[in-house]
């Protein structure tokens, strides 16, 4: 900055701090009495009975009050406490001395030791790439999934949702997406979980393969709904960061749903109207902003994947509606599937990749449409061949369909401590599956 430059600040600074006082604290929500601040401002409120202040967000003003919401709990605030403004949003560090690491929603690492030396600040919520500035996506990413890399091929910089019920292997499919992956750093984003959990993914599905290239942001159920939504945008942020640096980087959030109901949980706070299933119009707003800001720019890629918990296994619930209009594929986890034993449960005629073409060969493309015709022939007769209604020979299609039937579950099933390669999955598919059906 130059002498002039510094002169000018100087000028504008004032020597008094302006301070406000709460007056009110209703459910999520903190009135003040000032100070002059912004929607989306940190500020800090004054506690007595704390050592360190509060920290709490702008969301909006009612009349001449200044709404706040807590990045912790609303307990020992009372009237009169005093509400400092940062004039600024919330920023965290980011660097690669926290590979490896487990961090809360804001920033700072879940043991409580202090974060590494050498670190970059950067603000938590930035702007999508320029879509003119955003390179296509023509490479494959090599996700060591069988069922994914061959028939629903994921390219660097693509975004894509995995939906499912509760308990049909959302988690154990991003540990495997994780540990099997080619990109050079995974963020994983635990939005929303169990607290028993955290531990549970790190340890048991994660392990320590997976955690030496990989930064964990965790904001776990019990936290404020406000520290829910920080935690996504606090690992978006560092996966940002690490795509400035060149590297093609892998997010996972886990999950979308529960961002969105946080958001849901601070937009009635402040007197949104509900529409669909609850959900203010703000969290409609909030998806894409969120969402969009992963995908490629001109030095490198985030990869994305957001699980949507969908209720009752509905998919065209609001939450699952909006965000596959934004994504660029999807992947229906199946609670069918999952009950016969068949891991990872991808439904792969219901899911699909909307790159997958740009980025693979005719070949390969060839293999997998065969795949889906031969499983798709089968499924519609599924019920004819289980009862014994169907004679062979009745139709060649089904018997070609049933012929390859178990080649077909060999090759969509994987246990998670198998790994391929992207060639030999590719190999695989076209050996099977090449041209009119099974090769004998």
């Amino acid at each position: 900055m130059k002498a002039a430059e510094l002169i000018e600040e100087i000028k504008e600074l004032s020597p008094y701090k302006k301070l406000g006082k709460v007056t009110k604290v209703v459910g999520l929500t903190i009135e003040s009495r000032g100070p002059h601040t912004s929607v989306g401002d940190l500020c800090k409120i004054h506690v007595s009975k704390a050592k360190e202040p509060v920290l709490a967000e702008v969301v909006g003003f009612k009349e001449k009050s200044v709404l706040l919401m807590p990045l912790t709990t609303t307990k020992n605030i009372s009237p009169g406490c005093l509400v400092e403004s940062t004039r600024k949003p919330l920023e965290i560090k980011a660097g690669r001395g926290l590979i490896g690491e487990v961090l809360d929603g804001c920033g700072q690492l879940l043991s409580g030791r202090e974060l590494p030396k050498g670190l970059s600040s950067i603000p938590t919520e930035q702007d999508p790439p320029n879509p003119l500035q955003r390179p296509r996506i023509t490479e494959p990413l090599s996700l060591g999934v069988k069922a994914i890399d061959g028939l629903l091929t994921v390219g660097k910089g693509q975004r894509v949702g995995v939906f499912a019920g509760s308990g049909v292997g959302k988690s154990t499919l991003l540990a495997m997406i994780t540990k099997n992956s080619e990109a050079d750093v995974n963020v994983i984003a635990l939005i929303g979980e169990r607290g028993r959990e955290v531990k549970d993914f790190i340890e048991r599905d994660l392990g320590e393969e997976g955690l030496k290239k990989s930064v964990i942001v965790a904001a776990t159920s019990d936290q404020p709904a406000l520290m829910r939504i920080k935690g996504a945008m606090t690992a978006t942020a560092i996966a940002e960061y690490f795509r400035s640096q060149g590297l093609h980087v892998n997010l996972l959030m886990d999950s979308v749903t529960r961002f969105a109901m946080a958001q849901r949980e601070v937009g009635l706070a402040i007197g949104e109207p509900p529409t669909t299933k609850g959900y203010t119009p703000s969290v409609f707003a909030m998806l894409p902003r969120l969402l969009e800001r992963a995908g490629t720019d001109e030095r490198g890629s985030i990869t994305a994947f957001y699980t949507v918990l969908v209720d009752g296994d509905d998919m065209n619930e609001p939450i699952a509606d909006a965000v596959r209009g934004i994504l660029d594929g999807h992947m229906v986890l199946d609670r069918e599937l999952a009950n016969k034993g068949h891991y990872p449960a991808i439904h792969v005629l219901k899911s699909i990749s909307r790159v997958m073409g740009d980025i693979t060969h005719s070949t390969h493309q060839e293999s997998a449409e065969n795949l889906r015709y031969l499983l798709s022939t089968y499924y519609d007769s599924e019920d004819l061949i289980n009862i014994g209604a169907y004679k062979k020979g009745s139709s060649s299609h089904i018997d070609e369909a049933i012929d390859a039937y178990p080649d077909i579950l060999t090759f969509l099933q994987q246990r998670t401590d198998e790994k391929y390669t992207y060639e030999e999955i590719i190999k695989a598919l076209q050996k099977r599956f090449e041209g009119g059906g099974v090769q004998a």
